[in-house]
């Protein structure tokens, strides 16, 4: 399936899988490290039309290429995949999909986070998980058009800002740095059992004054809501910070 893009844009890499599905998310950092940066990623689209956006995004899935996408503040629909170490393995695995007739043009780009101190980021943060309130809950959903899932609605808010934070709730919490409830700041995650066994099942991001943003469940919306709660209270398994 080929679909011409109408505009070329930076780019992030993102990964596709359920929240806390048991398929393999890249090697997070080791308990406490910071994350890593993005890599360079590929960008083959930016659509009018966010139908596009997503069948394209899902093209690619089939074709096991981590990709997502998500409406930028110009209101295009854009899709992204990939983080590389180097730009030539970037245009290496691009140029194999153009081949291929998965996509057409291409830009590869470095991400470059635009902030220079852990305040800045944290905002930066919240800010992009609160652009996508509203969105509706989809397992395994990784864009605001087609829906988010717990952790991929963490993800994105981090990846966004060129940090790779692990795809599924399970890897992000054995990645970050535990930090007392008492202790949490803007873009700690917080993590919640809300199944049988009692494991993380449910990821969060923090936003302040006791509050988080989520994608709760099928048939609901990224909204927020307080840790005070009842059901939280109860569920609340620990919190994760990710920014020294």
């Amino acid at each position: 399936m080929k679909l011409a893009p109408v505009a070329l844009c930076a780019a992030t890499g993102l990964v596709l899988t359920a929240c806390g599905a048991r398929m393999p998310p890249p090697p997070p950092p080791a308990p406490g490290d910071a994350l890593p940066p993005m890599g360079f990623s590929i960008q083959v689209g930016a659509f009018r039309d966010s139908d596009n956006a997503v069948r394209l995004s899902e093209v690619l899935r089939d074709r096991g290429v981590e990709a997502f996408h998500f409406v930028a503040r110009d209101g295009l629909h854009k899709v992204r995949f990939g983080s590389f170490p180097s730009r030539a393995l970037a245009e290496q695995r691009a140029e194999a999909l153009r081949r291929e007739r998965v996509i057409d043009r291409y830009y590869v780009v470095r991400p470059d986070p635009g902030h220079t101190r852990a305040g800045d980021l944290r905002h930066q943060v919240v800010d992009s998980a609160m652009g996508f309130l509203g969105s509706p809950y989809r397992w395994g959903g990784p864009s605001a058009e087609a829906g988010f899932d717990c952790s991929g609605l963490t993800m994105t808010a981090y990846r966004l800002n060129g940090l790779e934070l692990p795809r599924t709730s399970a890897a992000q919490f054995r990645a970050g740095r535990s930090v007392p409830r008492g202790s949490l700041k803007e873009a700690d995650l917080v993590f919640f059992g809300t199944g049988r066994t009692g494991r993380v099942s449910h990821v969060g991001l923090y936003i302040g004054e006791g509050r988080f943003i989520h994608a709760p469940s099928s048939g609901k919306v990224v909204r927020i809501d307080e840790l005070s709660e009842s059901y939280y209270e109860r569920h609340f398994l620990g919190a994760r910070t990710y920014v020294r």
